[in-house]
């Protein structure tokens, strides 16, 4: 089953800085072949399901690894079964719906 998920993680007890941790786990969803999109807080990937959530599992694995003692993670998640629709054609759907307003 295709997902859109919305991800969220967050390393406790390693400080303020979370850049290195983010970049680390965006490396994993990349190599996992998922399409991603990152964004200010958090980061929408689309993918099967099983992929992603096998992907969300090595970005805690990993960031345990480089020594957060915890980790704290929001998902939310989309699955549609009545057509096919991607992260862009999403966006696509209200860009053009504000196009149509603002003429």
């Amino acid at each position: 089953m295709r997902v859109i998920a919305e991800l969220t993680v967050v390393p406790i007890g390693v400080g303020t800085s979370l850049s290195d941790y983010v970049a680390v786990c965006e490396q994993i969803l990349a190599e996992a072949d998922l399409s991603v999109q990152l964004h200010a807080n958090g980061t929408n990937v689309e993918g099967e399901w099983d992929a992603v959530f096998a992907a969300l599992r090595r970005c805690h694995e990993e960031i345990h690894k480089l020594g957060a003692p915890r980790i704290y993670t929001t998902v939310k998640v989309g699955t549609r079964i009545d057509r096919k629709q991607t992260m862009a054609d999403k966006v696509q759907s209200v860009e053009s719906k504000l196009e149509l307003s603002a003429g």
